[in-house]
Formats: C-alpha cells, structure tokens, sequence
C-alpha cells in the first residue's frame, strides 16, 4: 500500500468566527522529489492570526486560499530524501509547507536549522516571523527611546511579549496588555514588563490611564477594538503606533457599530502630530541578518524569554487556530506535526 500523506485544506470560507466545517481532512500520496527538489516530513507547524485573513476573498495584502488548497503555513521540517545539492537527508530546515504531513521543495522557500543553536521550533516564533515582526516594527516605526513609554497589545503572544522586551533592551518601559490573569502574571513575571494589564477588567481603561501617568509614546497595535479605544486618549504628541494585527475585527462581518470616529482619529493625528504606519514583515527583509544575530544574543544572554504551546497532532490544528483567535493560547502556538 502506498504511505499517505495526511493534508488539511480550506473547504469553505468561514463566515464569522472560523468553524471546524471550513476545513477538510484529504490523504494523498506522498510525492517522490524530482531533480533538483527535497521531499520533506513536517515535523512542526506554526498556527498564526494572519491565517484567518487567508481564508477570506477580501482583498489583502496576500493572495488567499482557494478553496481546494492546503491551509498555508510557516514549518519545521525534516528533509527525508534529496535530489537537491544543497540539501541532504537529516537536514532541519524551516518552510513554508502548509497544514500537511509531508511536501516537496525546490528548495528556494528552505532555510537551514542549527538545533544546537536553538530549538528548532523558535523558528517559528521568537527567531522567525514573529519574532522578526516585532523586532522590525518596533525598532523601525516605534523607534523606542530611554525612558519613554512603549504599550502593547496580545503582550503575552509571541509577537507582543517580544516587543516588550526589545523596549525594556532599549531603556522604555514596557506596559503589557493581555487576556486574564494568567496571561498578565506569565507578562509580568517572565518577561519582564513594567506593568501588565488584564483588558477584561471592568475598569481597564482607568487602570491603563494609571499606568501611563506620562502618556503613551509608542502603541503597538496587535488587537484593535476595545483596546485602542482605552490607549487613544493616551497618546503623546509624536506618538508612534505601528500596526501589526486587529486581532479582535479578524471574525468581523458588515459594517462596524457604533459612531463615526474617524473625525476625531483624524483630528488627533494632526494636532498630536501622531505617525500611524500598517506594516507586513516581509518590507523589512535586509534586517534579517541583524535580527539573527542580535535575537540569537539577547536569547543566550537571557535577556529575551519566549512562551511555547504546542499542540499534538496534525489533526489538532482547526480546533487549535479557531481557539488562538478568541484567546486560548497560552505563548506561540505550534503543532506538532510527528
């Protein structure tokens, strides 16, 4: 009997909160590489919020999935067989393979893993793209200064708690804001912010106002929502707010409620002289071989601490995506494919 390779792709497109219904279980054979390409055994897959937006027909700033396609994904692999020169059997490399067991590469979307360096699954958080999301936007568009005040939202996810602490490295304090108290102590406790806040609080707002008795000099945007409207009012005049994520719209369908609001957004940049700036991490891709290193030495020095969740089985994956996006994750979440 031929070995199958066990993929999971988009069967429809979700509506609302994404539901197990939107995706499908497929076995397919397992491919043999050709000249020149590397069939790789997932070992680990990285769950992230971007991947709701992929599985929407809205125009993004990626293509979505088809329906069909295999979900895609960031991974840890293992090369199982090369037909490539710069590849060989045993060879840990991260790729871009998607929600499945086993794929082919030609090896320009691989890149090599040194697990004596690291483990290899922090290159899929804290030395990969989160990791590199946070550390480009922040030192590029936060551009954070001794003693000033750098807020964050999803503080105690991969992207978040980093900025915090790349903030506390440059001499800002760093306000962390997360989802319970279990979040805000791992925030507070393990890595070392300043002060970490619990936005479900009843009285969020007034304790965020609290914590930032000089205003808020750098925002970085993870979450949107009721969030951004507590940290709005904060905001310093040269106030610098990279947005990375709106976690909380993600599941959003129709028009927004509430007020227009936007007079007053508008209103305030001026007068405040505010620089808000969207940003995808692949704009930054010639800070990466400085990412690598200083990442690399703030982790050895302790310096930078990172949270990991990881999940067992392929099968797993729908129910743990649909969990991280109301908040269940506790750290990066990753699959453990085999």
């Amino acid at each position: 009997m031929t070995e199958q390779n066990l993929q999971i792709l988009l069967a429809s497109r979700p509506v609302g909160r994404p539901s197990p219904d939107n995706f499908e279980f497929a076995q397919t054979p397992i491919p043999s590489p050709g000249e020149g390409q590397v069939l790789l055994k997932i070992r680990y897959l990285s769950l992230d919020p971007y991947m709701r937006g992929r599985m929407s027909a809205a125009k993004s700033y990626a293509a979505s999935v088809e329906i069909g396609q295999v979900m895609e994904g960031g991974t840890v692999a293992e090369v199982l067989e090369s037909r490539h020169p710069d590849y060989a059997a045993g060879d840990m490399v991260l790729s871009y393979s998607g929600w499945q067991a086993h794929a082919l590469s030609d090896g320009t979307d691989l890149r090599k893993l040194d697990p004596q360096q690291a483990p290899v699954t922090t290159a899929l958080g804290v030395l990969g793209m989160p990791g590199f999301t946070a550390y480009a936007g922040l030192l590029t568009l936060g551009q954070p200064k001794p003693g000033e005040t750098v807020v964050v939202a999803a503080a105690s996810g991969p992207v978040g708690a980093t900025v915090g602490q790349i903030a506390r490295i440059k001499g800002a304090r760093a306000v962390g804001i997360a989802g319970g108290p279990d979040k805000c102590a791992l925030v507070r406790d393990a890595f070392g912010f300043d002060v970490a806040l619990d936005h479900r609080s009843p009285t969020f707002a007034e304790e965020l106002q609290a914590a930032c008795p000089d205003g808020i000099d750098v925002y970085f945007e993870n979450v949107g929502g009721k969030v951004w409207d507590a940290v709005f009012p904060l905001l310093n005049t040269f106030a610098r707010i990279p947005v990375c994520g709106l976690v909380a719209q993600y599941n959003s369908t129709g028009p927004f409620d509430g007020p227009d609001r936007l007079p007053i957004l508008m209103r305030d940049v001026l007068t405040k002289s505010l620089t808000i700036r969207g940003f995808i991490q692949r704009e930054f891709h010639a800070q990466r071989p400085a990412f690598y290193r200083e990442m690399a030495q703030w982790i050895a020095e302790g310096r930078v601490k990172y949270q990991e969740d990881i999940v067992d089985g392929l099968e797993s994956a729908p129910e743990a995506f649909i969990g991280m996006l109301e908040g269940r994750n506790f750290g990066k979440l990753i699959v453990q494919v085999s």
